[in-house]
Formats: C-alpha cells, structure tokens, sequence
C-alpha cells in the first residue's frame, strides 16, 4: 500500500517517463556543467600513493600567445632543493607558436618552484622561461627584461601586489550560470554575493584558494565580483620578480582546478558576451617602495605616479599580450574604468588610471593601484613596466 507521502507526491508530481524524460533533457539542455558543481569525490589517482623519493616535476610555461601556459612532466631521482638542480628541457615550439616545424626545438629553463598541491609528496610544480634555439628568449619571455630591471631597483625594495580577476565560463563557451540564450538580471547583487540566486562556481574558487595555499603562494584573498560568473583573486605582496613567478602559477592551478569540474576559465578582459552592461575584467597592479611606505612617503607615491604619465601609451601596449587591442574593449570610462587613450590619477577613485587610496592620502604613505592593466597581461611585462617608469 502506498503511503500517504507517496500518494501526496504523485499527485503534486506527475512522474510519468515522458515527464521525467523532459525534466532530464531540460535540465541538460540548460547546462553543460552540473549547477552546482559538487560531486561526491573520488580519488582520482585510485588510492597510489605519491613515491616516497622520486620527484614529478612539472615544468609550466608560457606559450607563444603571451596568455596560455602549457606543462609537462618528468621524472627526477629526488626532489630539487633550489632552481638551478633542475634540467634544461626542450619541447615542440612549432606546437605552441615559438618555433618553426623545421627548426622547432625550444628551451625550458627553471626559474621559481613549488609543492605540487595535487600529487603531493615529493612533487614539485616549476615555472620556466622560455629560449629559442640559440637560448635567446623567446618573444613572450617578458621574464627576461623584468628581471634584470628587477635586480637595478632592488635596493628601492619593490612590493607588488596583483587583482587577478577572470569569468568561469561552460564547455560551450557561455558563461556559468547564465541562462542559456539570454541573460542574468542586471549587475547589483553579485559582488561578494552569497547564495545560489547570486553566485556560481564557488567550489573551484574554494578548491583554488586551498591549492595556492598548499602551493606556497602568497595569496591573499577572493571574492565574487561585479559580473555573475566572475571572481577575483589577489596574490601578494610580493617583492620583484617573484610577483609574476606567483601569478602565473597561481593562473595555472586555477586551470587546473576547473579542468576538474568541466569548467573554462578565461582571463579575456571583456569577452563578447559581456560587451552589453556588464563589467570587464582586469588584473589592477599595486605598487609600492620602501620610501613609500615609509612616514612621508606621499610624495614617492605622487612623484612615480606623474612620471608615468608621458609613457602612458607604452604602458598600454604592453598592459595586455596582443599591444593594446584587448583594453580598448575594457577602458571605456565606464564600469569603473578609465579611458584607455587618457591618463588620469585620484584619490579613492575607481574611474582613474591610477587610484591612491583614501586611507593612504589619510596616512600619507603606502602604495598606488595601476587600475590598467587587463586581466590577461602578462604580470612580468606590468611589473618591469612600472619599476622601469616610476624609478629609472
């Protein structure tokens, strides 16, 4: 016999094949990804443990578009203790837009390393830069130049600090958690938003912050930002070139981390989708010296921030990876930006080029935030852009 429940529910809810049929089809048709996205977990390595000596050293790099980063993995009898323990290694640079099929050979020398959040053990992740054949640096190699700039103001003590924002997107592209063909309500509610009316994919963001943590990266924060389906990060502070070693492995482990969910992550700072009112995204830089922070230190900041101003333009070009062309979709002078073709600098304001904090005017020392770069430049050419111009 039925219970009372059974029969309350059949006829609230039909459950007919054809109404369960359309109930599935609807809901796959709706989403790629599953909404929300977490699922039972499951070891994905089938219970083997790490090695208890050997080391996996994943060598991770950028690729010859200036915005992608590739990785492969090689075996090591022990686990490295510094950088320079690590082998050269060559790979395909015709297969990743750095070399010809003919000549294709390309370098990977090791610059930075880090516990290996996912396997663990003695396993290590080990950002590279990248050499042609005749070990010059490769195009995208912006490394290169920032580091030797990075070495002349050392004594300056120069702390970075990088706003990492980006959109999760589906499989097919689409943003997550939009309706498809259409869109979500008008931006208000999303920023720092809590609830499923309001935010999507927190599991990755979660699993991200875990990963960087256990990574070793300074990483200090995350929030939901002003688009839905779109987050932030912050890493730093971080003194010199370390600043772009972090923020690119702090890039690819949140690839890595939505590779696990089905889910896209792309830093383009304002993709077409999100062309109508919607917010774009950037990677704000913040900057400082010791002179800065220091008592008095107003005037340093003041001082860099009107040297900056004649080399606004160069700061554009290298601010994104294609030039320039990917912020003028973003700088707008709207949605809490500048004009990409005008410099401008202000107290506690966000439509500025360049924002110094209110508490810092209050204060009279501490840092300035470079509100221009775009969520998809390369933090090593920002980095050695700004050094370059505020104190050579």
């Amino acid at each position: 016999m039925a219970s009372p429940f059974s029969l309350v529910r059949s006829l609230l809810l039909p459950t007919t094949r054809a109404t369960q049929s359309l109930t599935l089809r609807m809901t796959h048709e709706q989403y790629h990804a599953r909404i929300p996205l977490g699922t039972a977990v499951v070891d994905q390595f089938l219970g083997i443990p790490p090695h208890p000596t050997k080391c996996q050293a994943t060598y991770i790099w950028i690729d010859g578009t200036g915005e992608n980063v590739r990785c492969k993995t090689r075996t090591m009898d022990s686990a490295p203790t510094s950088v320079d323990q690590y082998p050269i290694w060559n790979y395909d640079g015709s297969s990743t837009g750095q070399a010809v099929g003919r000549d294709s050979d390309t370098y990977l020398k090791a610059v930075a390393h880090y516990p290996d959040p996912f396997l663990g053990g003695q396993n290590k992740l080990v950002m590279c830069e990248t050499f042609d054949k005749d070990m010059k640096p490769t195009a995208t190699n912006h490394r290169a130049k920032a580091s030797v700039v990075m070495k002349q103001i050392a004594h300056h003590q120069p702390w970075f600090g990088m706003e990492q924002e980006y959109l999760l997107l589906d499989r097919d592209g689409y943003p997550l958690g939009w309706p498809k063909n259409g869109f979500p309500a008008p931006q208000g509610p999303y920023y720092c938003g809590v609830g499923a009316n309001k935010v999507v994919g927190r599991e990755i963001i979660e699993t991200h912050y875990r990963a960087c943590l256990n990574a070793g990266l300074k990483i200090f924060g995350t929030n939901a930002e002003v688009t839905p389906g779109q987050w932030e990060f912050q890493v730093g502070c971080c003194e010199g070139i370390s600043m772009g070693d972090e923020l690119w492995m702090a890039r690819f482990l949140l690839h890595r981390v939505a590779e696990q969910f089905g889910v896209i992550v792309t830093f383009d700072p304002k993709p077409s989708i999100t062309m109508g009112d919607w917010n774009g995204a950037g990677c704000h830089t913040n900057f400082s010296t010791g002179a800065m922070r220091a008592p008095g230190g107003l005037k340093y900041i003041e001082a860099a921030v009107k040297r900056m101003e004649p080399k606004h333009l160069e700061h554009m070009r290298m601010y994104d990876p294609n030039g320039g062309r990917d912020n003028l979709r973003r700088l707008t002078g709207r949605h809490e930006t500048s004009s990409a073709d005008k410099f401008s600098w202000g107290v506690a304001n966000r439509g500025c080029s360049i924002r110094i904090p209110r508490n810092v005017a209050e204060e009279g020392k501490g840092y300035f935030e470079d509100r221009r770069p775009s969520s998809n430049c390369d933090p090593y050419a920002v980095t050695g852009m700004i050094a370059q111009s505020c104190l050579l």
